[in-house]
């Protein structure tokens, strides 16, 4: 079973340092993943992604932005 935020002294954190936690958690995985062959489905639909945004780029949102807007979101 997976250990709780309590069980490992994570709930005591606050929230800007839980949000700095998990995205080195997520960059930890990406690491290890990254050598990992990609779903032929996963990746269709990240082709496709790739053509809307190459084709309109202004319908996207930076992940500059993204961090930015959960930051504030959580810092309240």
């Amino acid at each position: 079973m997976i250990p709780t935020l309590q069980e490992l002294g994570l709930d005591t954190l606050s929230p800007a340092d839980r949000l700095a936690l998990a995205e080195a958690l997520w960059d930890s995985v990406h690491e290890t993943q990254a050598g990992e062959p990609i779903d032929p489905a996963v990746r269709a639909e990240l082709e496709r992604r790739a053509a809307l945004s190459e084709a309109d780029p202004s319908r996207g949102v930076s992940w500059e932005a993204v961090r930015a807007a959960a930051r504030a979101r959580w810092a309240k």
